[in-house]
């Protein structure tokens, strides 16, 4: 496709902000100042795509939260744009009756039902401003675009489709039917922004399959009513240079459960990890500790910051996906040649200041206006610079606290050593048992990672010597309870997930970074190199993508919507490979498997890889969720 699914959703949201015309081309018009009202889940969708200033460049003064205490401004249009959900259909009608705006400019997120725009109807009716709901729209945007390859579902009551929700064992049908129906209906939205008609590939047995069958049928009743249908017209041919179909590859969680657990060793994925990222933002405590100059004194104030990681970000874009110690390497890179620049224009401005009586001066002075000009108009290139210097310096520091303290690398290499089967030099129990390597958690995602992936179950004895070190190291037994039985339902199903033969070679300790002069003082942290391996979920993309054969997809079904019948064949009818895939995990996702798959695709030219899930989760968050599923 021309375009990514970032790129679509934001045109289609600048589209809805300008009154739902296209922007016009001219930057000299005069926006039409407005007010834009949303509700969380709108905001969520908004916050990721545009800044307040992009916001404020289309005319919008002030944007509120629905659920607020709003004061009524009666001369301007105002624009809403947010679920439709009994609450907030009330509190329109509520805002018609107080008559707030001038006029009222109603989008929603996902399509509303007719009773529901029956309510508002009769509200205007009864409130005498028929006339003022200027337009009603469904912009079909129920999802959240993180980047031009990655999106997930919802942020906002992400446990009501979580994997803890999905994977319950008192789950009712009717409330499994309601997860599922509210998955289709964001990627339904997914697929009507991007303009096209997947092919779907699913497993058999599982939430995947579901969640196949639903969308397969929704997109099926939508292509069939010719009217109303969403895939003609000018949103199809526009975006479409490419005859061919993107391929969903619907994936269940449970098919690989060691990776959402796995520690990390890119940037992103660690930032992940270890401090508190979503929606690409970065919430950080800064000013702890004590001055040590003044003995006694009361700790600082902790001050929350938050950090923007967008696509803006040239430093960010380029080593997202380095391992750690690269990233460390590059800031201090980027750092030494800001000072330099930042040298070259003080240098100047010295010698600007000289007396003008000596002639050496005066004749230096020719040449250096040029310069100066020059250093001038670089300033603001220069400040944006340090910004982005300061932002990654402050929080590749908070990570490196982190992987320090933690030991991270001691247990990013052994989790990949028991991923990859290659030998082992030291015994689980001393880590376990080593008070000084990581937080009980930590200990407990390594035993886990072992656990799931080792080829005979550990027997009784074993187990119990684990259980007691475990318990003597603080940790939370009750994941181990569900991923127990867990692994007695997949061994019955199926072997054991395969993680390609991974592994990491140590390069020797850092070399450059240890110069004294440097920002980070990695001392003793491992310089991991990742060899490039397949996780499960990239293995199996290439297979569908690439059309090969292979134990672990050829069961795999296989949907047409656009076949006329829908025939329950798992035969691919076209030979060709896939240029596009998207990957959608049910069950949740994270920034490890989504690495993998930029990785991949970037070592096939011409393919482009879409990752999705349900849910954005770090290790502690599914900790918590299998933590919840063993206590029952």
């Amino acid at each position: 496709m021309a375009t990514s699914v970032r790129e679509k959703q934001t045109v289609a949201l600048k589209r809805m902000l300008n009154f739902n015309t296209p922007p016009l081309k001219n930057a000299a018009a005069e926006p039409v100042w407005k007010v834009l009202i949303y509700d969380r889940f709108g905001q969520d969708i908004i916050s990721p795509l545009l800044s307040v200033k992009e916001l404020r460049d289309m005319g919008i003064t002030l944007h509120l939260l629905l659920h607020s205490d709003r004061d009524p401004i009666p001369d301007v249009p105002a624009i809403y744009f947010l679920m439709p959900t009994e609450e907030n259909i009330d509190r329109i009608c509520q805002d018609l009756r107080s008559q707030l705006y001038e006029s009222y400019f109603l989008n929603f997120i996902s399509a509303i039902s007719r009773s529901k725009l029956e309510d508002i109807a009769s509200a205007a009716l009864a409130a005498n401003a028929v006339c003022q709901v200027t337009k009603v729209f469904d912009q079909y945007l129920n999802f959240i675009t993180l980047e031009d390859d990655m999106f997930i579902l919802c942020h906002q009551n992400k446990e009501l489709i979580s994997y803890h929700a999905i994977n319950r064992a008192d789950i009712q049908d009717t409330d499994m039917e309601a997860i599922m129906d509210t998955i289709v209906d964001s990627l339904f939205c997914f697929f009507v922004t991007l303009g096209a008609v997947p092919i779907i590939r699913c497993p058999r047995g599982n939430a995947a399959e579901m969640v196949a069958v639903k969308l397969d049928k929704k997109l099926r009743e939508n292509l069939r009513d010719a009217r109303n249908s969403l895939f003609t017209g000018d949103s199809m041919t526009a975006g479409q240079f490419s005859f061919q179909r993107p391929l969903l590859v619907l994936a269940d969680r449970n098919m690989d459960m060691a990776t959402p657990l796995h520690h990390t060793w890119t940037y992103q994925a660690l930032i992940h990890d270890v401090l508190d990222f979503h929606l690409n933002r970065v919430m950080m405590e800064e000013g702890a500790g004590t001055d040590p100059s003044q003995a006694g004194a009361r700790p600082k104030k902790k001050t929350k910051k938050t950090y923007d990681l967008t696509a803006a970000d040239t430093f960010w874009q380029k080593h997202k996906g380095s391992p750690f110690p690269e990233v460390a390497e590059s800031v201090q890179e980027e750092l030494d040649a800001y000072r330099a620049q930042e040298d070259e224009v003080k240098r100047l401005k010295s010698i600007m200041g000289l007396d003008g009586e000596d002639e050496g001066a005066i004749s230096m002075l020719s040449d250096n206006t040029a310069k100066l000009t020059s250093a001038v108009s670089s300033l603001p290139e220069l400040l944006e610079k340090k910004r982005l210097i300061d932002l990654h310096t402050n929080v590749a520091t908070a990570v490196l606290d982190h992987i320090k303290s933690r030991k991270l690398d001691v247990y990013f290499e052994y989790e990949e050593k028991l991923m990859s089967k290659s030998t082992i030099d030291k015994s689980l129990l001393d880590v376990i048992g080593d008070p000084d390597a990581g937080t009980p958690e930590d200990k407990m995602r390594l035993f886990l990672i072992y656990y799931i992936t080792a080829q005979q179950v550990p027997s009784e004895t074993d187990l119990e010597q684990y259980r007691k070190a475990l318990l003597n190291a603080d940790c939370d037994l009750s994941p181990l309870n569900y991923i127990k039985q867990w692994k007695a339902f997949t061994k019955m199903a199926s072997g054991p997930a395969n993680y390609g033969n991974s592994g990491v070679k140590p390069m020797g300790l850092f070399s450059r970074v240890m110069n004294t002069g440097s920002q980070f003082v990695m001392e003793g942290v491992k310089n991991l190199v990742l060899k490039q391996h397949n996780l499960p979920v990239t293995r199996i993309v290439d297979n569908l993508m690439e059309m090969k054969s292979h134990p672990e997809t050829d069961d795999y079904r296989y949907f047409d919507p656009k076949m006329l019948r829908g025939s329950e064949s798992s035969i691919p009818r076209n030979k060709n490979p896939f240029q596009e895939a998207i990957v959608f995990v049910v069950g949740g996702g994270n920034y490890i498997e989504y690495q993998n798959l930029v990785d991949y695709a970037k070592s096939k030219p011409g393919r482009k890889v879409v990752y999705g899930c349900s849910e954005l989760f770090n290790a502690a968050q599914f900790m918590k969720q299998l933590s919840q599923l063993g206590q029952k």
